[in-house]
């Protein structure tokens, strides 16, 4: 009898809509994911195929063009890239671009965008992180200056995931940097419109191969102001701080899914795999060890899925969102540590799906907040204790609201 790690939060329903989308990650990711690792990114078609089947923006609204789910949705997509190590289609920030549309666009931005993202004819990117500021978003150099009836965009960011293939980027900016956190709206730019913007290198990194993270830069870029998200200046920290809990609770599903894709990757390996004329799975410190790395799933499952049916209540607050972003990150490092170690020397080859776990793994401790960025924001809510307004985006969210 094998460990049950099925979520409290499947039905029927998701279990079909699983089984469709397993279908396609296997048909149609799979067979092009080396392919995807050699040239940095997964190209347009394969999000293309994505729309055709509804899996894009399955839990934005029917009436922009959505599936009309909810988070579950997007989480049954994200978790079945991961449990396979696929991660060249970063459907998660496209999904975490949408709901900023969905949730703080007007009703013309949201109904020119949102139809082509659930199509996959619009790929979507978020532009936060710059070479000087990285958590620390108040440090932002971009700036939006009003000049007339348009903005017009200076500055540069990095480390932007579906940065090559982006045909619309949502670019944080300061439109009055004498207000601080009140002065940083959100611009919306069409990549294919706008002279002056230019996507700089694919940025080699250690993992996540498969997957267009790259430079982006703004010189002179025009947008007219009705490309403001929102329609209402100063309002960039509050939409950002807003969609927070989505998106570190989708970091945590990804987290959990591929830890239960690295235990029975090992589980079939070392039940093959003989030494000194028995299999690995004969072993005690085989079995124990296995027991360990079966149990962290496990909990990781239970706990994640409560963030889960948390979110889908409205109840999911962001320290809880930042602890389950902190623990879940933490914990995939160390299960598929303990998992590739098993493997021996097979397990640090490339061509070992626990191998490219491993690397890709340990991005999850950093984007969406580092976690010590984490361990700070769930430290000052035991401690009752004021945000620092240096530390992360949360940290402007009293000023804001003073607004």
């Amino acid at each position: 009898m094998s460990i049950d790690f099925r979520s409290s939060w499947m039905n029927e329903e998701l279990y079909l809509y699983r089984e469709s989308v397993a279908r396609f990650v296997e048909q149609e990711m799979l067979p092009g994911d080396e392919e995807a690792r050699k040239r940095g990114h997964v190209g347009h078609a394969l999000w293309r195929k994505a729309g055709e089947l509804g899996v894009l923006c399955s839990d934005i609204s029917e009436q922009y063009g959505g599936a009309g789910g909810d988070f579950r949705h997007e989480a049954v997509l994200v978790g079945e890239m991961s449990k396979r190590g696929l991660a060249g289609m970063s459907t998660a920030v496209h999904s975490i671009v949408a709901h900023y549309f969905y949730n703080h666009g007007t009703e013309e931005q949201k109904q020119r965008y949102l139809p082509a993202m659930a199509r996959g004819e619009c790929v979507g990117a978020i532009a936060m992180t710059e070479p000087e500021a990285g958590s620390d978003l108040q440090n932002i150099r971009t700036r939006a200056q009003r000049d007339g009836a348009d903005y017009v965009i200076n500055g540069s960011k990095t480390f932007i995931s579906n940065g090559y293939l982006a045909d619309v980027v949502l670019v944080v900016a300061k439109t009055d940097p004498a207000q601080g956190a009140r002065g940083m709206s959100i611009l919306i730019v069409d990549t294919k419109k706008s002279p002056g913007f230019r996507v700089g290198r694919l940025l080699d990194k250690i993992g996540l191969k498969a997957q267009d993270t790259a430079e982006l830069f703004f010189d002179e870029v025009r947008v007219t102001a009705d490309q403001l998200l929102g329609g209402r200046e100063g309002q960039g920290f509050f939409q950002l701080m807003s969609d927070l809990p989505y998106e570190r609770t989708l970091i945590g599903v990804g987290a959990v899914a591929a830890m239960e894709g690295a235990y029975k990757a090992t589980l079939a390996y070392v039940r093959e795999r003989k030494a000194f004329g028995q299999t690995l799975e004969k072993f005690q410190n085989t079995r124990f060890k296995l027991a360990e790395i079966a149990t962290q799933v496990k909990v990781a499952h239970t706990f994640v899925d409560r963030c889960v049916e948390d979110l889908l209540a409205g109840l999911l607050d962001t320290a809880t969102a930042s602890m389950v972003k902190l623990w879940a990150s933490e914990t995939q490092c160390r299960v598929v540590d303990d998992c590739l170690q098993l493997f021996g020397g097979y397990g640090y080859m490339n061509e070992y799906l626990i191998g490219r776990m491993y690397v890709d793994a340990r991005i999850q401790r950093i984007y969406g907040g580092t976690s010590e960025i984490m361990r700070n924001i769930v430290g000052e809510q035991v401690l009752g204790l004021p945000g620092e307004p240096r530390v992360d985006k949360e940290i402007a969210w009293a000023d804001v609201r003073k607004n």
